[in-house]
């Protein structure tokens, strides 16, 4: 696969993990850039209505601010916006403040599940895609590679969403495994959420530039997104040079698009930095 050397006006922002009420409706959202919504989380675990949960091997329970993002919430934010789509993310790092693991059973056991879970709640919800965000795991790499690859064709075999990404990020037990599974099933991922904030909060431009480089290298033929928190300090914050990266990506057409963790936290500041890396989006060609 060859590197995508072209811009992209993409932009996504995960939604719903931190129950404080926010709403689609809240984010800005500027009608000449491709707007993907990205609910937070879908977890493989035991229900959020229990007192403790557990791995469930592939059967996917709703852990995002159900009440605020409905069906009828996605519907509806769709219908008023034509250039918006809605997935949802698998995983994540915590559930109930405690880590949660990639625990498969077996690889086919859990395929089964999860292609069946996971369709249920995309058409439920009239879902475009999945994100795939595990940060831990209690599976080798090549059961990872299996279950996720199997996952991602089987739905779009199934015609049950039209894009799937996944969300790396710097660490060395999570990268063998996304690496893996990229270069068993790259071609069938169509953005690479790259955590860029996971890098440390004395992040230069410069230093920013070359991680990227080392990350559209790992993922040789993907488009790399770049990333920011809207709240918490880590990576090159969009107060402290991001956007001038983005600009330089952007000259040298490698700006793949740009997503941000998360509405959540932007809710009460108003959204600036949102409504910056879109009006940056919209001006690339």
């Amino acid at each position: 696969m060859q590197a995508a050397a072209q811009n992209s006006k993409l932009f996504r922002e995960y939604i719903g993990a931190q129950f404080n009420n926010v709403k689609f409706s809240d984010v800005p959202i500027n009608p000449d850039v491709e707007f993907h919504f990205i609910l937070a989380f879908a977890i493989d675990y035991s229900s959020p209505s229990t007192s403790s949960n557990f791995p469930t091997n592939g059967k996917f329970n709703i852990f995002w601010d159900e009440q605020y993002l409905t069906p009828a919430h996605v519907s509806s934010i769709k219908s008023r916006h034509s250039n918006v789509k809605v997935g949802l993310s698998l995983g994540g790092a915590t559930v109930g403040g405690k880590p949660v693991y990639f625990k498969p059973s077996s690889v086919d056991s859990w395929v089964s599940n999860a292609v069946t879970s996971l369709t249920k709640i995309i058409k439920q919800f009239h879902l475009d895609g999945i994100d795939v965000d595990y940060e831990q795991f209690s599976a080798d790499p090549d059961s990872f590679t299996h279950c996720i690859g199997r996952l991602i064709t089987t739905l779009k075999n199934n015609g049950v969403i039209s894009y799937a990404s996944i969300a790396p990020y710097n660490d060395d037990q999570a990268q063998s495994h996304y690496k893996a599974l990229w270069r068993s099933y790259g071609h069938h991922i169509d953005y690479v959420n790259f955590q860029f904030y996971s890098y440390d909060t004395s992040t230069t431009v410069t230093q920013f530039l070359k991680y990227f480089e080392e990350q559209s290298s790992n993922y040789e033929g993907g488009k790399v997104l770049v990333s920011f928190l809207s709240h918490e300090s880590g990576g090159l914050a969009p107060n402290k040079g991001f956007f001038t990266a983005c600009e330089r990506l952007k000259s040298q057409h490698k700006l793949h698009g740009i997503f941000v963790w998360c509405a959540d936290d932007s809710l009460a500041n108003g959204f600036p930095y949102e409504k910056k890396a879109q009006s940056l989006l919209a001006s690339a060609s």
